[in-house]
């Protein structure tokens, strides 16, 4: 059976009740209805699972007993357990003529909002649900506020990020950032600074969430400029980390990854700042790493930092990476790792850059089963045909 009263006041809230017993209902209704609540009425509790599917609830009234002669309130209880799994915020207030102290704990520690006792008293059972429709209504602004700060968050962050990657003669380049979040502290960028000369750089903020993802703009904001000035990574490390030392706060740092690189001599230029060496794979499968060479930034002000340089041919592949994804557990608390990455790599030496970079997003996803524990940036560059820029 299914009813619906709909009362004068309607700006009380919407309340489904479930209950076996018809005059229990009765009741209800016109206690309810009399108090400027709008009531749907159900009688069993596949019916409440129904009307929360299409419908929406400001609370939630239901008896803990529906099968004639039981008193223990399986029922109710693993009706309060679905209800939760539908809609986390819901008040909901359970009834039973039977109650205990075990079953009023049990009721509430699956999610019950709270208890009243049959036979009830008007005023008091009003006066609960007044309140947790209340408090519910707030936490729902609340929620809504928030969900609209971290979208506007999201897309603020999105705009610090490449909106679409630069052509590189005699290259192919992919990049992909996965926040944990809705933002997170991974950075990436490739910035063509001219004809000849191309900036790559991977970052990652010590931290997850809000906390990290401002100090990720920091650090945009305080790079871009950096990178306009045509500096030697080396250097420009060295005045990116000390504009950083006087902002980082106490236990915070950010590892980072920067490189240039020269497509008229295939030679590129890099220093490390504690990231997660990026890993060379040459066109016939030998895998090095471009090793930790330099300290976090945001911590050492007078730190001196050094560069390195390499050689590039047709077929080798630079991978730069945080540690979300070669850190990335599966159930059992294995990383997908270092080897698993250059595995792919090697086993796959004609794929071309977007190509190579979603089968290793793919393979991570599924090592994790999707459940990422942190936030996942990948670059992927790949040489070509360097005389002729086909893919080799």
């Amino acid at each position: 059976m299914q009813t619906t009263h709909s009362a004068k006041i309607p700006e009380a809230g919407r309340v489904l009740i479930a209950d076996d017993q018809q005059h229990i209902l009765f009741a209800l209704q016109m206690l309810l209805g009399g108090s400027g609540f709008s009531t749907e009425v159900v009688t069993h509790p596949s019916h409440v699972l129904a009307a929360l599917e299409s419908e929406r609830f400001d609370a939630i009234l239901i008896d803990l007993n529906y099968t004639r002669d039981t008193v223990g309130g399986a029922e109710g209880l693993e009706l309060v357990s679905k209800i939760r799994s539908i809609d986390r915020l819901v008040p909901v207030l359970v009834m039973t003529a039977w109650s205990t102290v075990d079953l009023a704990v049990e009721a509430m520690q699956r999610g019950a909002s709270d208890f009243v006792q049959k036979p009830w008293e008007n005023r008091d059972l009003l006066k609960k649900l007044q309140q947790q429709v209340w408090q519910a209504r707030e936490q729902r602004q609340r929620q809504r506020q928030r969900e609209e700060e971290l979208s506007d968050a999201r897309e603020i962050q999105g705009r610090l990020l490449p909106k679409s990657l630069p052509q590189v003669p005699g290259y192919e380049v992919a990049a992909v950032n996965q926040p944990l979040r809705f933002v997170g502290g991974d950075y990436y960028n490739v910035v063509r600074m001219d004809d000849r000369h191309t900036a790559f750089c991977i970052a990652d903020v010590a931290g997850k969430g809000l906390p990290a993802a401002l100090l990720m703009s920091t650090l945009q904001a305080a790079l871009q400029p950096l990178i306009t000035q045509s500096l030697g990574p080396a250097e420009l490390c060295q005045r990116l980390n000390r504009i950083l030392c006087e902002v980082m706060p106490l236990g915070k740092f950010i590892s980072f990854f920067y490189s240039v690189l020269d497509s008229a001599e295939n030679r590129l230029t890099y220093c490390n700042a504690g990231h997660n060496p990026p890993l060379l794979i040459r066109d016939n499968g030998e895998a090095s790493e471009l090793g930790t060479e330099g300290a976090v930034l945001g911590q050492f002000p007078g730190w001196q930092y050094r560069q390195s340089e390499l050689r590039l041919a047709s077929g080798d592949r630079l991978l730069l990476f945080t540690d979300g994804i070669v850190e990335n557990c599966n159930p059992t608390e294995q990383p997908f790792g270092d080897r698993s990455l250059i595995g792919i790599a090697q086993g796959s030496p004609t794929l071309s850059a977007e190509e190579l970079l979603r089968v290793v997003m793919l393979a991570v996803t599924q090592h994790c089963g999707g459940h990422f524990q942190d936030d996942a940036s990948l670059i992927v560059l790949k040489a070509c045909d360097l005389e002729t820029g086909a893919q080799s």
